[in-house]
């Protein structure tokens, strides 16, 4: 929140999202009435009641371009800013569209995307490769910056340092693997666990507390760029964001995306970048049934630096550190183009 301007107004519209889970077939989801079905009949009136907001307010502001992120909350504006015929930005962080782009895509003025175009069903003509902004601290480090770092976390910079996240609620399965082989694991390398909070008390009393190679956390706010970048591997969910910014620290990487997310986004996001050798990826569903798999892969990638030094400079390549500007450029383009017409 760092960049974030107060001065900047906020507004909420109601909205609501469509319940699809790649993990399950849809006729099991049809048998989950309480838990899928009726939540997406309330949700289907939501969006409408959101449709009607967002038309009042964009009736009122009458704004020149509406920017919208993906995510079910885009979905009324972008089709009230449809209705009024009002150019419309869209920005695709995932490797592969989520269904509130592919709806808003048709009308759209121009698209933004967070991977290579080829990954995407969008015109050409209107789309960009841009990349996803991140923060402007998520940038390589030196080795000796590395080194450093992890001097100041109180490890021995002489020894592999492994950052295992799942972000800032957690990731229960790769959790359990991590405690279940954590001595392991200590065997070698030093190891930091994020467990996320919601899980943090339970692995608290599961692993050491007294052991300089390891250090547990609920969640990390400030210097989590610092925690990965003095990272020999990170462990991590497959989300758009995350991926991006550890490609923009270099990172050499293994992925545990979620089966269980709607439309398996993070499945096809850790697809794309496995796709070039820039990252390894663990299946979390074989993971659960054998955590073994998670020493083996780390064991493997420390016993070849080659293989570290390949995946950091191939995950690189995907970094866009001027991935906002360009994004604004793109807006301010549109809005150029309309103010040009209207002369």
């Amino acid at each position: 929140m760092r960049h974030y301007d107060p001065s900047i107004r906020v507004d909420t519209v109601i909205a609501g999202k469509l319940r699809r889970y790649h993990s399950l077939p849809v006729w099991r989801q049809l048998l989950r009435p309480f838990s899928i079905l009726l939540p997406n009949i309330r949700d289907l009136f939501l969006v409408g009641c959101g449709f009607l907001q967002s038309v009042v307010k964009l009736f009122l502001w009458r704004p020149d371009v509406v920017f919208t992120k993906g995510g079910f909350v885009c979905l009324p504006v972008g089709c009230a800013a449809w209705l009024f015929k009002i150019p419309l930005v869209i920005h695709d962080s995932d490797a592969h569209p989520g269904l509130t782009n592919r709806i808003l895509s048709r009308f759209a003025t121009y698209i933004g995307t967070g991977a290579p175009l080829k990954y995407y069903p969008y015109p050409e003509e209107k789309s960009q490769y841009v990349g996803t902004p991140v923060n402007e601290a998520f940038k390589p480090f030196s080795l000796e910056e590395r080194k450093e770092l992890k001097a100041s976390f109180g490890f021995d910079p002489r020894q592999p340092l492994v950052v295992v996240t799942g972000g800032g609620l957690g990731a229960q399965n790769i959790n359990d693997a991590v405690v279940k082989r954590i001595h392991e694991l200590l065997d070698i390398t030093s190891l930091v666990l994020i467990s996320g909070t919601n899980q943090f008390d339970d692995v608290k009393t599961l692993t050491p507390q007294d052991d300089p190679r390891f250090q547990l956390h609920p969640f990390i706010s400030g210097n989590m760029h610092e925690y990965l970048g003095a990272a020999d591997i990170v462990v991590a969910r497959a989300g758009a964001t995350t991926i991006l910014e550890l490609a923009a620290l270099a990172r050499p990487t293994i992925l545990v995306p979620s089966p269980y997310l709607t439309g398996g986004h993070q499945l096809k996001n850790a697809a794309v970048y496995a796709e070039t050798g820039a990252v390894e990826v663990i299946d979390e569903i074989e993971l659960q049934v054998n955590p073994q798999l998670l020493v083996d892969t780390i064991t493997t990638l420390l016993a070849n630096p080659v293989r570290l030094q390949k995946m950091s400079k191939a995950f690189h390549a995907y970094a866009k550190p001027q991935a906002a500007a360009d994004m604004a450029a793109i807006i301010e383009r549109v809005m150029g183009s309309i103010r040009r017409g209207r002369e």
